[in-house]
């Protein structure tokens, strides 16, 4: 039996302690990049998802505030399309052009007959709400795009869209879009460390029992931020489809790999030429010659034998000689309803058809995408989730401003926040640098506006960071404080 004592294991030296390299400046990056961005931003994306769940649920609100225009009393019988149709014209008369015409989808409902007029703003006309049973005008109102939405709506949707400053204000959008991807993607990676180094992992997918203070702020921060990643970068990505720079390079891309739904041809007798089929877009055309009233009855009856099956339809008149007629379905719920068929006015014959299940399938999942963002593919299920998933997003940026308040030091008074994460990027080595580096030019390409703010953050950062290095840098004065030779 050995009587020497076991050597006593040496403490673990600083370098053992020290974190893995990448985290010594990958991770604090992000937080540096999620907090300065929360702050920044915060504002943009708080405005966007408190007016997109205000925007959910404006379908409800239309039918009780407008109530009188969209319904009727259920008919016995209705009088022919074309019938509706005179009505509506000598109710309007020569103040605007009829531009397109929406049966009543179902019993109860009112037909809508549409005109185009001056003065209205782009994808607007004027509806005229008329009884299918009696001809009774029921109401005269403009409405916007191929949803119909009423005055309530539009004004919501362009608080959303554009805070209510037409195409100036889509700034703010594009910048709420692009930076919530950012935000959340950010946050998730900073989720997934503490994940990984955190003794109770679920306290960080609900809030910590018993917490308080700023551990409690930062526990629902965390937790609600981990349950709505995907709804969150979803609304991230599909809004950017809509946005100024970056939904013009999406629009760019998608044709150059041929992702776009298919035009109708509506030339009579000719081919289009390869006409843009979003040329026109936002853009409401009237007929230049005279309609026949009669002719929505006969063209509809055509169209109902080949790919028409369903109640939302829109009939346009042909804008101008040669054109065809064209009869759209517009039901954007499941299953997604958009077929269209283009018809000779004079002889009733089938100029084209597009067919929804013909559309590739990149088309298909743009058009699913822009309906589940609008809440309209899956109905009252499809609202319910958007607005839980917006109004949660929003309370996330009301708890990370508090977080940045509660963290405040306590012992000085005059300052109202805490500090920032210390700067990251100095600890970088040079291929993480030249990394970062990479991905922002590649951001800049495909989102513009998002690069530039990126940039523009960045460079920020750098020179208020080189100020104060310079500041501390400089030896501190001092100066003869008078005969007894003191120095203060």
């Amino acid at each position: 039996m050995s009587l020497t004592r076991p050597r006593p294991t040496p403490p673990p030296t600083a370098a053992e302690h020290a974190p893995p390299p990448a985290r010594r400046w990958f991770v604090p990056l992000l937080l540096r990049i999620h907090f300065f961005a929360g702050i920044l931003v915060g504002p943009f994306i708080l405005v966007a998802a408190v007016s997109g769940a205000l925007y959910v649920i404006t379908p409800q609100l239309e039918r009780v505030v407008y109530a009188h225009e969209l319904s009727a009393p259920v008919p016995d019988r209705t009088i022919p399309l074309g019938d509706q149709v005179r009505v509506a014209e000598e109710y309007i008369g020569d103040e605007a052009a009829l531009a397109a015409v929406r049966p009543a989808p179902a019993p109860g409902d009112t037909t809508r007959v549409m005109f185009a007029q001056d003065g209205l703003g782009p994808s607007q006309t004027r509806a005229v709400f008329v009884d299918p049973g009696t001809g009774e005008i029921r109401g005269d109102l403009t409405v916007y795009g191929t949803s119909g939405a009423l005055p309530l709506r539009t004004w919501v949707s362009d608080l959303h869209r554009n805070l209510n400053l037409g195409e100036p204000g889509r700034l703010y959008s594009e910048l709420a879009a692009s930076w919530l991807g950012v935000v959340v993607l950010v946050g998730l990676g900073l989720w997934i460390s503490r994940l990984r180094t955190a003794r109770v992992k679920r306290d960080l997918v609900r809030p910590r029992r018993g917490a308080t203070g700023y551990r409690r702020l930062f526990g629902w921060h965390t937790s609600l931020g981990v349950w709505l990643v995907l709804g969150a970068l979803f609304l991230s990505a599909s809004g950017i489809t809509w946005s100024t720079y970056g939904g013009a390079n999406v629009s760019a891309l998608r044709s150059a790999l041929s992702w776009q739904a298919p035009s109708l041809e509506t030339t009579v007798g000719g081919d289009a030429g390869g006409a843009d089929p979003h040329a026109d877009h936002g853009v409401v055309s009237a007929p230049t010659a005279a309609v026949s009233p009669d002719a929505f009855d006969e063209v509809l009856a055509v169209a109902q034998t080949e790919n028409v099956n369903v109640g939302l339809i829109e009939i346009r008149p042909p804008a101008s000689a040669g054109q065809a007629w064209v009869v759209q379905e517009i039901q954007r719920s499941f299953p997604t309803e958009v077929d269209a068929v283009a018809i000779d006015g004079d002889t009733l014959a089938v100029v084209d058809r597009v067919d929804f299940a013909e559309h590739p399938f990149m088309a298909k999942l743009a058009r699913w995408a822009i309906d589940i963002h609008m809440g309209s593919m899956f109905g009252v299920v499809n609202q319910i989730v958007l607005f839980v998933v917006a109004s949660g997003i929003a309370v996330m940026v009301v708890l990370g401003y508090a977080m940045w308040i509660r963290r405040r030091p306590t012992r000085d008074p005059s300052r109202r926040a805490g500090s920032a994460p210390a700067e990251a990027l100095p600890q970088a080595p040079l291929w993480g640098i030249a990394l970062v580096v990479a991905v922002a030019i590649g951001i800049g390409f495909l989102l513009p506006l998002l690069g530039a703010t990126l940039a523009a953050f960045v460079v920020g950062d750098a020179v208020v960071q080189a100020v104060r290095a310079r500041r501390a840098s400089r030896p501190a004065r001092t100066f003869d404080g008078g005969a007894d030779g003191d120095v203060v």
